[in-house]
C-alpha cells in the first residue's frame, strides 16, 4: 500500500473520530482544525496532505518547517507548533499562519520588533504550563498578570488564544482537568486583554487526546502518529 493510501485511511478514521467528539460536546465539527503534525515525516509525505485536503500543516521545529515551506502548496497553512528561539522569529515569522507556542515576554518582544518592521500583525497563542511539569516549557498561571500588561502595550503581535500540553498518560481521560483549566483562563484573558486580541482558539489536544480537547473546547488539535500510523520508515 502506497504513502497516500495509508494516510487517506487514518485520515479517515481521525475524522471519525472528531466528528464523534464534536456529536458528544454539541458542537459543529466546522468549530474545530486539524492540524496536520508532520515533524515525523519526510517533505515528500507532507507534500501528500494538500492534495487529500488537508491545508493545516504543523512542524514542531523552525528548520523543518523552513525546508518543508518551499515544497508545499501556497494555500497551506502552516502552525509553528513546538519551541521558537528569538533568533529564529525573523526567517520564521513571514512563513507562518499561526505561532502556538509563544512562551516568554522576551520572545513577544522579538515578534513584536520583527512584525513592526514588516509592517504586519503576527497572530499567536500563548503557551501555558498548565500541568506545571519542570520539562515543559510555557508561562506559569501566576504569571498571566505581567503577560497581560506587556501584551497590552503590543501593536503588532495579536494573541489569538491559549495552547497546552496535558501530561503524558496511558488514560486521555486524565488530560480534561488540564483542558478545562486552560478554557477557563482563556475567558480570563479575553476580560483583562480585549481589543484586538480576540482569544479565540485553544489549542489541546494530540493523537491520543485529542476528543477530550474537543469535549473541552479545543478549536485547534494536533495530530501526527495517529495521521502517520502504518507508513513505512
Amino acid at each position: 500500500m502506497n504513502a497516500r493510501s495509508v494516510i487517506d485511511g487514518n485520515l479517515s478514521r481521525v475524522e471519525e473520530r472528531i466528528a464523534g467528539a464534536c456529536a458528544r460536546a454539541g458542537r459543529r465539527r466546522g468549530d474545530v482544525t486539524f492540524v496536520a503534525v508532520t515533524k515525523s515525516v519526510s517533505t515528500e509525505v507532507a507534500a501528500i496532505l494538500p492534495q487529500l485536503g488537508v491545508t493545516d500543516i504543523g512542524e514542531n521545529r523552525p528548520q523543518a518547517l523552513w525546508a518543508k515551506a518551499a515544497s508545499l502548496l501556497p494555500a497551506v497553512r502552516r502552525h509553528l507548533i513546538g519551541h521558537l528561539q528569538r533568533n529564529k522569529v525573523t526567517r520564521t515569522l513571514p512563513l507562518v499562519f499561526l505561532m502556538h507556542s509563544v512562551d516568554s515576554l522576551r520572545l513577544l518582544d522579538a515578534i513584536e520588533t520583527e512584525a513592526e518592521r514588516l509592517g504586519r500583525l503576527a497572530d499567536v497563542l500563548l503557551e501555558i504550563n498548565v500541568s506545571r511539569e519542570a520539562n515543559k516549557n510555557g508561562f506559569a498561571t501566576e504569571e498571566l498578570a505581567a503577560v497581560t500588561e506587556g501584551v497590552g502595550a503590543m501593536r503588532h503581535v495579536r494573541v489569538r488564544g491559549l495552547m497546552t500540553m496535558a501530561a503524558l498518560s496511558d488514560d486521555p481521560t486524565e488530560s480534561r482537568p488540564t483542558f478545562a483549566a486552560l478554557r477557563t483562563l482563556r475567558e480570563r484573558l479575553h476580560r483583562d486583554l480585549g481589543g484586538t486580541h480576540t482569544l479565540e482558539h485553544l489549542s489541546m489536544g494530540m493523537s491520543g487526546d485529542f476528543e477530550v480537547g474537543i469535549e473541552e473546547g479545543a478549536t485547534l488539535i494536533r495530530v501526527g502518529s495517529a495521521l502517520f500510523e502504518g507508513l513505512k520508515p
